[in-house]
């Protein structure tokens, strides 16, 4: 059961970091609208794999509350922190290109609200 629940995480850390290497790829490529289309499936499977932590750790405490050795699981486990790992490491690099990105658009709004007198838009009758 524990392995299980360990390799549907992995699965989805594996799935999650794909998404965001793909994001990675259209912000290079400036392809925001397939950045917005995945939006959604990144959110499903950031709750998923906050979900199966959660049961991860029930099921780990339910395992040592009956006397079972869970070194067992030691590999497996170490190998899903890695993909974690992985996918950290990959959600950094993500925001140190938007950031800058943001950065650059917020500087521009200001400058052209500064030149309207505090309006994005000068309207004119």
């Amino acid at each position: 059961m524990i392995n299980n629940k360990v390799n549907e995480m992995i699965s989805l850390a594996i799935s999650l970091k794909a998404a965001i290497t793909n994001d990675i790829d259209d912000v290079t490529n400036a392809n925001h609208e397939k950045l917005l289309d995945r939006n959604e499936e990144k959110l499903n499977l950031m709750k998923n794999i906050s979900d199966s932590h959660a049961q991860l750790n029930e099921l780990l405490a339910n395992a040592i509350a009956n006397g079972e050795d869970v070194d067992n699981f030691r590999d497996s486990v170490n190998s899903l922190e890695e993909h974690l790992r992985e996918l950290y490491e990959l959600n950094g690099k993500l925001a140190s290109i938007v950031l800058p990105v943001k950065q650059m658009y917020k500087e521009i709004i200001d400058e052209i609200t500064l030149k309207n007198g505090g309006s994005l838009f000068e309207v004119t009758a």
